[in-house]
């Protein structure tokens, strides 16, 4: 059996909050991420859905180790990357790299798209004609090479984006996260851009772990699918069985939010409306953490956390009363 070419085991990541309230000092803990487990293999595309707060962000920016996680196991090409020296993990991010949500955010105003796609290159100490792989590099994600000598403001959004892609791309990586690359995009520029991740991956066969709150979007182009809530992975599987069989109740009400391209199919089915908010990550619901927004839940719910279980139809997840 091959090795994955990413593995993360039982990832938990915490944040501290601190407040003065007059002479008494409070620490509170959010819980994040919380005993989360996932394998990415090679030339795959991990797909990570959930509502704005379920921790899908962090997940990502734990793999990359722009955060460090409170406990669990990240593997990179069979390599731990916890204890990892400085020298070490920078030599590990040749391979790793991300593409950010904002195109514009993530580009510096004062240089030149030329000399931010070669950055990477210039902070590894890769030598070479660095003019010649911007050039390509440009060629590869559909812009000119002649594009190098402009700001980012003189593009749009969609061709940002396609710059900072570009720029993820000089390293040659071999995992890529993307977050929520497209959700800044106009509608009409999405797919173009989701597309040429698509090609991307064809010709150079690298992996994606895309993050993304689009059930659509993520359908184009994920191999797999893992949804999470509050922190916690509810349902993980084969895009075809989360998309055809959903088992979590929670997996079901997104994607009965997703519009169906038929007038007729879709004026014929029923969303289901979650009611009240996601709970606070700081003081999280006992048992299943969807059970105050579930529709099945029992005082079984309340009382024991359900744990990730194999269906029938091949995903896992964590219900006691699945579909």
């Amino acid at each position: 059996m091959n090795q994955p070419l990413l593995q993360v085991d039982n990832l938990v990541k915490n944040f501290e909050l601190r407040s003065n309230t007059g002479i008494r000092k409070t620490k509170r803990i959010v819980q994040a991420v919380s005993d989360v487990s996932f394998t990415v293999d090679e030339g795959q595309t991990l797909g990570i859905v959930g509502e704005s707060g379920s921790g899908k962000t962090t997940v990502g920016r734990c793999v990359l180790q722009l955060l460090d996680i409170t406990s669990g196991t990240i593997s990179f090409q069979g390599q731990t990357l916890d204890g990892l020296s400085f020298e070490e993990m920078r030599q590990v991010r040749r391979k790793m790299q991300i593409v950010f949500q904002d195109p514009f955010a993530s580009l510096d105003p004062k240089m030149t798209v030329g000399s931010s796609i070669a950055e990477p290159l210039v902070v590894q100490g890769i030598e070479g004609n660095h003019e010649d792989k911007v050039a390509s590099l440009l060629e590869l994600v559909g812009l000119a090479a002649d594009h190098a000598k402009r700001f980012p403001h003189e593009f749009s959004g969609g061709q940002r984006q396609r710059v900072g892609i570009a720029r993820a791309l000089a390293l040659d990586p071999a995992l890529i996260v993307l977050d929520e690359p497209v959700s800044a995009l106009d509608v009409s520029i999405q797919a173009g851009v989701v597309n040429l991740f698509g090609d991307l991956q064809k010709r150079l066969g690298m992996s994606y772990v895309f993050i993304a709150h689009d059930l659509s979007v993520v359908r184009h182009i994920a191999h797999r699918v893992a949804v999470m809530y509050l922190g916690k992975i509810v349902e993980i599987g084969d895009k075809k069985s989360i998309y055809e069989h959903p088992t979590h109740p929670y997996t079901k009400a997104l994607l009965s939010a997703v519009p169906i391209p038929n007038p007729t199919t879709e004026r014929s089915r029923s969303r289901i409306m979650l009611e009240g908010d996601v709970p606070s990550p700081v003081n999280p619901p006992t048992g299943c953490r969807f059970r105050t927004r579930c529709w099945k839940a029992t005082e079984l719910c309340a009382s024991s956390e359900p744990q990730l279980v194999v269906r029938p139809t091949g995903q896992l997840s964590a219900c006691h009363f699945p579909e």
